[in-house]
């Protein structure tokens, strides 16, 4: 008798309560387009993951640079605060994504190398805002944070170029 009501009382939560997790759903970073969000769950490897979140933190990246070119009336100082933090988001996430395809031991090489290339261009671009930027007090914070979280992916990157296994080598006959 008590299992029965211990069981009745356990579905009735289950069903009262909120789902907590939802299968296949993928939450939606606060920082991403719709648009965006579903091509990051419509990839189908963590690479291509990877080279997506890297696309879309050289568009914030672009689109800050734009912003400080041709400011806008309002709300100027929250759209720069706003696009930086995008852009740390989207190459934390990338990082991110190297450190799952490490312990996944999927092949991320290419992943791994753009992430080196891409976030040695963003530190030019970053370091130059940093001394000769438009507004510097601004954005000042997010923009060291932006800097120091890059320096970090591409340190990050540079370790799992090691820990990645080499491609296949072909034989000759």
């Amino acid at each position: 008798m008590k299992f029965k009501i211990h069981l009745l009382l356990l579905a009735f939560c289950m069903l009262a309560a909120p789902p907590l997790v939802r299968a296949g759903t993928l939450l939606q970073k606060d920082y991403l387009s719709a648009l965006e969000a579903d091509k990051i769950r419509d990839a189908e490897t963590v690479n291509e993951r990877i080279k997506l979140f890297l696309t879309f933190a050289d568009d914030r990246l672009k689109k800050f640079q734009y912003e400080l070119d041709h400011p806008s009336t309002n709300r100027h100082g929250d759209m720069l605060n706003s696009l930086l933090n995008a852009y740390a988001g989207c190459v934390d996430d990338a990082a991110d994504l190297i450190q799952l395809g490490i312990e996944k031991q999927e092949n991320i090489r290419q992943g791994i190398d753009m992430m080196t290339a891409r976030t040695k261009a963003f530190l030019v671009v970053l370091e130059k805002l940093s001394s000769e930027g438009a507004e510097r007090e601004l954005y000042k914070d997010n923009l060291d944070d932006a800097t120091e979280g890059t320096r970090d992916a591409m340190n990050d990157a540079e370790k799992a170029k090691k820990k990645v296994a080499p491609p296949p080598v072909r034989r000759k006959n």
